[in-house]
């Protein structure tokens, strides 16, 4: 109830005033937000987007207006209502979002600068000319014949548009909750009333007189064209303000679980079923609205409720408050609109676009929208991001260098067939024999490409040299054939061995054919960080130097065993700075005061939580533990080794599995595989224990400011499990793929893990996850 309030109120001035933008009956923009309230409330994909009459439309239908005039406009309206409903059948809404965000910022803009420019006669006491070079050239005879009742209204309506949000104080607080729109238009509505100003109002005709379609009369490429551009605009708003409401949803933590994912298809249904019952009752396109979608999920909606609930109250107000509404000022609703087409100017997408090198499809675009108009903008927007990725995608830099008797061949961008002239002519300027490195800068290697390389580097080691093919992010991944067997091969992780999904025989354990394992002993090390210092060094440089400057603030304390196996900061997703890590045989956790001759841990521990103040400690065991098997296979007697005298603090993890009645199904619900497995999960518990004997791990769970975790890595599935305490029987859960990722795209590939769930002794936040704002997170 209090959300759709919050919506409704943001939705009057604003529907009646991009209804005023586009020329159509004001009547027609309180229809759109009816409509869309209701209709698409009931109908969309996305439960907490609300739709109705949004700015972003309001060149097209302006446009179109003029053109056709308004009922042939609500007929194009129907039509472009009934096509969304056959993309929604066809499934294809996802295909939208495949459109640059360049090109979409780009249209907004464009979109945003017209409407300002149009709105700004409006503002001054004038009418508004047909095009924005039109609206500049009248604009100085404006300037010179303005109205100061109009002029004033407009400025009362930005003055509070702008300082009702930045009211201070625990008042300002409270009166914030009323939306600045309403706000800005009342206060301009009420003073323009006291004082008695005489300016044009607000005039909603007789709902008896109100038009509606009717067939368009022009040339039917021209209203297919304009059918396309409502769809298009309508559908891509749309789709991606759904996206957008999933990530407010997302990041709010009440709504976890209560609010499903948006189905993309299904709104584009809900999308086009609005739009025709909108232009059938006379009224405007309509599209999903940011504005009032972000007020929405801010004001606590949790269901399509409270969207349908708005409708309804504008239904109410349209019937009932028409006296009231005829009091507004046309000046004040169209500073009103003015404001919201300057906001569509986005610095921050500047910001996103230009450091993504993606600044001239923008600005394409947005002149594009400006002087020509919305379909023509876009269009050129295309054509330009067509140009630019095929720009890259030829654009590549092949050079060929000798330091220190290795040779290197640096590919920067993407290997294709058109590159593969200038790749071989680099090659064969390696003489025979000799090390040699090539570094592929970049994301994608054709087969063209693939089989020149790889019949090279077999003709090089076959004449006595080494190749080391390596890549300048660790994870590229290139894109070669499947071997015969079908398994495809992961490209390297490290510089020190040719990782792959089924080694052959032959590899060499440096990953380069020919070369001994010797030989790759010696040079591992320094080839390793060689290609550091080359590739990684720069990225990080910068991070890491803040982190010196400002010193390291971890959150938690990551416990776990010495294994190779297990890589702590690619388990975690964890960058510099996130995690404490103590490392050693078993991840053992001695008792204080037992006679081991190593204090390391109890002064890690103590170091964490009394200096760093370390939130969490997680201890993590994994599966293959030798140090567990040792343990299981350890006999009493013998000589006393480091090594042996080290397990001894494992004995109580063997003594508490013995005890284990044999009912405990750690793993999910599962018994462990064997004996090792189990006691690799009952010393994560039992170091637990351990852990709380210590006086500053205790004092921190006594104070609350502390918490401990439970955690295993299965080596062999590459999985995850958390230990919970389900009904008083400790359970390691498996952390399963989310079901949601960042943007939205189900096909994404890059997808974030589960948020760790309840631990030991509280809610675990996402381990190694780093704190900080987007632009301190580590590279």
């Amino acid at each position: 109830m209090s959300a759709s309030i919050a919506v409704f109120l943001i939705a009057l001035p604003l529907s009646l005033g991009i209804a005023l933008a586009t020329g159509a009956p004001l009547q027609a923009g309180l229809v759109a937000a009816a409509v869309g309230g209701i209709v698409v409330g009931r109908l969309g994909g996305c439960p907490l987007q609300v739709s109705g009459p949004a700015a972003g439309l309001t060149v097209v239908t302006a446009d179109l207006i003029q053109q056709y005039g308004w009922r042939a406009t609500c007929a194009i309206t129907i039509v472009a209502g009934f096509a969304q409903l056959g993309l929604g059948c066809l499934r294809v809404a996802r295909s939208a979002l495949a459109v640059s965000p360049a090109i979409v910022h780009g249209m907004l803009a464009g979109i945003g600068v017209t409407i300002a420019v149009a709105q700004l006669h409006i503002v001054l006491g004038g009418s508004p000319q047909s095009s924005v070079p039109a609206n500049l050239r009248a604009l100085p005879a404006q300037l010179a014949g303005l109205h100061a009742a109009d002029v004033s209204a407009s400025a009362l309506t930005l003055g509070l548009l702008l300082l009702w949000p930045r009211l201070p104080g625990r008042v300002g607080k409270l009166l914030r909750v009323l939306p600045a729109p309403l706000v800005a238009v009342t206060g301009a509505t009420a003073v323009a009333a006291l004082l008695g100003l005489r300016l044009p109002k607000v005039d909603l005709p007789s709902w008896s007189s109100h038009a509606l379609a009717a067939l368009p009369d022009g040339p039917v490429l021209g209203v297919v064209a304009a059918v396309l551009t409502i769809t298009l605009v309508c559908s891509v708003q749309s789709l991606l303000g759904a996206v957008a409401v999933d990530k407010l949803v997302a990041a709010r933590t009440d709504l976890s679980g209560q609010v499903a994912r948006s189905d993309l298809d299904r709104e584009l249904l809900g999308q086009g079923a609005s739009n025709i019952v909108s232009g059938a009752l006379g009224g405007l396109p309509i599209a999903g609205v940011a504005v009032r979608s972000t007020a929405n999920v801010n004001a606590g909606a949790v269901s399509r409720n409270s969207t349908m609930l708005h409708g309804v109250l504008v239904v109410i107000a349209t019937l009932l408050l028409v006296p009231v509404l005829e009091l507004i000022p046309l000046a004040s609703l169209a500073a009103l609109v003015m404001a919201v087409g300057i906001q569509m100017v986005s610095l921050n997408h500047i910001r996103t676009v230009t450091r993504h090198r993606e600044v001239l499809v923008y600005a394409v675009t947005t002149a594009g929208v400006v002087l020509l108009g919305v379909l023509e903008g876009v269009a050129l927007g295309i054509a330009v991001a067509v140009g630019v990725a095929l720009h890259r995608l030829t654009r590549t830099r092949i050079t060929h260098d000798e330091a220190d008797g290795v040779h290197h061949v640096h590919v920067r961008g993407q290997l294709t067939f058109l590159a593969v002239p200038r790749l071989s002519r680099a090659l064969h300027q390696v003489p025979q024999g000799v090390d040699t490195v090539v570094e592929l800068d970049g994301s994608f290697m054709d087969h063209a490409a693939f089989e020149t390389l790889q019949d090279w580097q077999k003709t090089h080691t076959a004449r006595g040299g080494s190749v080391d093919v390596t890549g300048r992010r660790p994870g590229t991944r290139i894109s070669e054939p499947a071997d015969d067997d079908g398994n495809c091969r992961c490209r390297p992780w490290t510089a020190w061995r040719n990782h792959q999904c089924d080694p052959p025989q032959s590899t060499s354990p440096s990953g380069g054919p020919g070369e001994t394992g010797e030989e790759a002993g010696g040079r591992a090390l320094a080839r390793g960080i060689s290609v550091f210092q080359r590739n990684t060094a720069p990225l990080v440089r910068g991070e890491l130097a803040r982190l010196a400057r400002e010193g390291q603030q971890p959150s938690q304390l990551f416990l776990t065993c010495a294994d190779s196996r297990l890589v702590t900061s690619m388990i975690t997703s964890s960058g510099p700075g996130d995690l404490f890590t103590v490392r050693n045989v078993g991840n053992l956790v001695p008792l204080p005061g037992a006679e081991s001759g190593d204090d390391s841990v109890a002064a890690a521990i103590e170091y964490a939580v009394e200096v760093l103040k370390v939130r969490s400690i997680t201890v993590c065991g994994h599966s293959g533990c030798g140090a567990m098997q040792a343990l299981l296979g350890s006999e009493p007697g013998g000589a006393q080794t480091p090594l042996k005298r080290w397990l001894r603090h494992g004995q109580p993890s063997v003594a508490r599995m013995t005890e284990d009645d044999g009912s405990w199904a750690p793993l999910a619900g599962r018994r462990p595989a064997d004996a090792a497995e189990l006691l690799c999960l009952t010393n994560v518990v039992q170091q637990l224990e351990h852990l709380r004997a210590h006086e500053a791990v205790a004092r921190g769970l006594r104070e609350g400011t502390l918490e401990l975790h439970g955690m295993y890595f299965h080596v062999s599935e590459a999985q995850s499990y958390l230990l919970t305490d389900a009904s008083g029987a400790e359970v390691f859960d498996p952390v399963r793929e989310a079901d949601d990722d960042p943007t939205g795209g189900a096909d994404d590939p890059v997808r974030e893990a589960d948020a760790p769930g309840p631990g030991v002794d509280g809610p675990a936040p996402a381990a190694g996850r780093a704190t900080r704002g987007e632009a301190d997170r580590p590279v």
